[in-house]
């Protein structure tokens, strides 16, 4: 696990506060923190999908990438939900029903695909995951507002291309890291089911921090360790602030 880990905290500017480990692992945070994850995977494929849609695909391919998150979705946004036939119809069978068709003229479609749709696939499975755990701890899933996290970097994200690009697949790299350098920090305070599972999406959460990285090197065709810095930099005060708001990603948890 430490060679595992050894990139991601060198990688990230700052560890997780102590403060935040102590609050997140209170039983009475443990149903919150399990439906903001549940959440949090399935925004992640989302974010994946819309980078694949957006710059590397034709409009044909793009309708197979809605249809195959078309299912997540609906279970989302409906307000009567069947826990059990959704994951008995949706459970390991989430394969794309096409081929996608890269779009012309952008010379990383082959690579943006094919890093993009992996990580789409195990977001999914992972919602899967969390969403069968909470089925059996009687938690109901529900929808939560996003906390500053993720907004708190987009707003840096360049406005012209392909630095939006680039600078969204920085902000990716940091979201996955963070996510694995989590599950990290509290597998060893959970009971022995969520400590196997945190522990177990590690392996995944690095390589997407590392494949997003790689997409942004590729594409910039020039150093980014600039921006990686400005990013690390932004994200590190985010984790490292008082958060009024507890989740996943959120920051020092302000005392009451």
């Amino acid at each position: 696990m430490q060679q595992l880990l050894a990139p991601i905290y060198s990688f990230l500017k700052c560890e997780t506060p102590d403060s935040w480990v102590t609050e997140a692992i209170k039983p009475e945070q443990l149903k919150g923190l399990l439906i903001d994850h549940c959440n949090c995977e399935l925004k992640a494929a989302q974010t994946a999908m819309f980078l694949i849609r957006k710059y590397a695909i034709d409009n044909k391919s793009g309708q197979v990438l809605l249809d195959w998150a078309k299912p997540y979705e609906d279970f989302v946004y409906i307000k009567e939900r069947d826990v059990s036939a959704f994951l008995a119809k949706n459970g390991k069978k989430n394969d794309l029903a096409a081929h996608l068709v890269p779009k012309k003229g952008f010379a990383h479609s082959d690579d943006l695909i094919q890093k993009m749709v992996r990580l789409i696939k195990e977001e999914f499975h992972h919602f899967e995951q969390v969403l069968e755990i909470m089925q059996l701890r009687g938690i109901e899933y529900q929808n939560v507002r996003a906390g500053r996290y993720a907004k708190g970097m987009m707003k840096h994200v360049r406005t012209h291309e392909p630095a939006t690009l680039i600078d969204k697949l920085i902000v990716g790299a940091f979201i996955e890291a963070r996510s694995c350098e989590r599950f990290a920090k509290l597998a060893p305070y959970l009971d022995d089911q969520l400590s196997k599972f945190y522990v177990s999406l590690l392996r995944s959460e690095a390589r997407h921090y590392q494949d997003y990285l790689a997409l942004a090197q590729t594409i910039a065709n020039s150093d980014i360790a600039d921006r990686v810095a400005h990013f690390a930099d932004i994200e590190a005060e985010l984790i490292c602030s008082a958060d009024n708001d507890f989740k996943f990603h959120s920051g020092k948890p302000l005392v009451t």
